[in-house]
């Protein structure tokens, strides 16, 4: 298992004026899938490229988009690494960016050191790109990447003839296409889109390969798809809550998981307390989808600090603990002597919400029970950034070699983690009611990080 998987956004455009700027925004509307590089390339007759470490509003600069000359480019946020990476090849000079993650990249490297093909750092991107490269065209290329490449992807090829963009067969990362007059574009997510007054089209479809140029969008292929397998944790916590995905509003998911809770808490005998309030930010729709249920007051408990990252996408665990404490300060007046329900997005480690349970109670909270929107993360996520490893998982720690099958065995985990991080109470949604609350057929969705199962083995 990597130490580090991809958490990352892509944007692509084509339109008859200068993209540098729209590249710059679209970008900066997906900034919260990354915060650790960025990066732009356009054509014009040739290739510009500039990538930054650091974030888009503070990394480019007026004389950075002066350079980026062109009518099309893409653009890319990441955790990880710089992107986009360019190449000169047969297909002419390419460059490429891309969100996922692909299971099988250390088999793909040893097997192409052993062809004398050499890398920078082996990276996942190098390797796609690699089994692009080794073709007569982008189609063809794309179409050979997914018979080659386990795991998840969303990418874009900018070149001479236009932004090419391509969805791996399964889904499991978002891609959607948008336009305005003659400009047309795709984003890791539809913000990027409607923020820029851009009409959203559609998602792209899983294993299609698309064209998009002065023509606007042209579907060049399609992969077979075995079946869908959108990633659940993006409505959960991943994407921004103003985005719709694979036709669900993530406010929406969000607010009808926060419900289900809340019904649990009703049907269980009830919940005396006196607000419920989030972990922001991605909390916030949880927390007012059980405020709208229950009919609790809802009130803010922390203040964000609008100029913090997200913590969970942090590399290291002292960043990530570093990021959460600096991201959020307790409301004092808001908590003291009060009974609080707090909202989050899931549980993985368990060490920032301890802190965060802890802090309410030093401020003078006389009860925190703690309220779950995703089930408990019991596999690590070989699909994307949810989860690294198994030593890192709560639940896991809790469970060891075995599933949660009953309610029972949930309440008894949830027992557990209270004692553990000083709450009054925890309480997940279990996965029937998650996936219920999703809105979205099970057959539709990965669940791998909750139940184990690889959509890709099925």
């Amino acid at each position: 298992m990597k130490s580090i998987q991809e958490n990352c956004g892509v944007f692509g455009i084509f339109s008859q004026a200068p993209c540098a700027s729209d590249i710059y925004q679209g970008i900066d509307l997906l900034q919260h899938r990354g915060q650790e590089f960025c990066g732009i390339s356009t054509y014009d007759v040739r290739i510009h490229q500039t990538t930054h470490h650091g974030k888009v509003i503070n990394s480019f600069t007026d004389m950075d988009l002066e350079h980026l000359t062109g009518n099309w480019g893409i653009g890319h946020v990441s955790l990880k690494e710089r992107q986009p990476i360019r190449w000169i090849a047969n297909q002419g000079e390419l460059a490429l960016a891309f969100s996922g993650n692909i299971i099988n990249s250390e088999e793909l490297f040893r097997e192409m050191m052993s062809q004398g093909k050499s890398f920078q750092k082996a990276y996942d991107v190098e390797i796609i790109s690699k089994i692009l490269l080794e073709t007569d065209d982008i189609p063809t290329g794309l179409t050979d990447l997914s018979g080659r490449v386990q795991g998840a992807y969303s990418l874009v090829i900018l070149a001479k003839e236009g932004v090419y963009a391509a969805r791996d067969a399964y889904g499991f990362r978002p891609l959607i296409l948008g336009r305005c007059g003659n400009k047309y574009a795709v984003a890791s997510e539809s913000r990027a889109l409607e923020n820029m007054d851009m009409e959203v089209v559609r998602d792209v479809r899983p294993g299609e390969i698309l064209l998009i140029n002065g023509n606007g969008f042209t579907t060049l292929g399609r992969l077979e798809s075995p079946r869908r397998a959108h990633c659940a944790f993006e409505w959960a916590y991943t994407a921004s809550i103003d985005s719709v995905m694979d036709g669900m509003s993530v406010q929406a998911a969000r607010n009808s998981i926060g419900a289900a809770l809340a019904r649990r808490d009703a049907e269980e005998g009830g919940l005396q307390a006196d607000l419920v309030a989030p972990v922001p930010m991605s909390g916030v729709g949880h927390a007012i989808g059980y405020h709208g249920f229950s009919g609790m007051s809802y009130q803010e408990a922390f203040l964000y600090n609008r100029y913090a990252d997200r913590s969970y996408t942090q590399s290291t665990q002292v960043a990530r603990e570093k990021m959460a404490k600096r991201k959020l300060s307790v409301l004092h007046h808001s908590v003291k002597d009060a009974r609080i329900v707090l909202c989050d997005d899931s549980i993985v480690r368990g060490t920032q919400i301890l802190h965060k349970v802890r802090d309410l109670k030093r401020a003078g909270a006389r009860e925190v029970h703690v309220r779950v929107a995703c089930p408990p993360l019991m596999y690590p996520c070989d699909f994307g950034i949810s989860t690294r490893s198994y030593d890192e998982l709560m639940a896991r720690r809790y469970m060891h070699q075995g599933d949660i099958k009953t309610l029972d065995m949930l309440r008894q985990l949830e027992a557990w983690v209270a004692e553990r991080i000083g709450a009054d109470s925890v309480k997940y949604n279990s996965l029937e009611t998650f996936i219920q609350a999703l809105g979205l057929p099970e057959t539709d969705l990965c669940l791998k990080c909750f139940n184990g199962v690889r959509p890709t083995d099925l």
